[in-house]
């Protein structure tokens, strides 16, 4: 079954980037997860500068923002991996040796499959 792995992190340095994790923390569990034989895909997102926030009002007018997401929630969306596991408590525990999870939070969530 394929798992969503969401990666949050909870604060940003003065540099704007996650705290808590080295890109070697990132470049080891991507190793990890593909020696094991469960990624699927996964990508890291770009500067938080660059998020659009799309909106559509109730008349169907859209309206965009362009200067950030501005989630209203002190995380911030930093990456993704979907992964191919046997089970929720399989991607639970890969869940948990993400990097992301240290210092923020990781969101686990099975993907639909319609054609099932």
């Amino acid at each position: 079954m394929k798992y969503l792995l969401l990666v949050h992190a909870s604060a940003l340095d003065e540099n704007g980037s996650p705290t808590g994790c080295e890109p070697t923390d990132w470049i080891a569990y991507d190793k990890e997860v593909r020696d094991a034989g469960v990624y699927v895909t996964g990508e890291s997102l770009a500067d938080l500068v660059t998020a659009t926030t799309v909106k559509v009002g109730p008349d169907g007018t859209r309206s965009i923002t362009t200067d950030g997401p501005f989630a209203e929630t002190r995380e911030l969306l930093g990456g993704f991996y979907v992964l191919d596991v046997p089970d929720l408590d399989v991607a639970l525990d890969w869940a948990a040796r993400c990097p992301g999870a240290r210092d923020g939070s990781v969101v686990v969530r099975p993907i639909a499959d319609f054609g099932a």
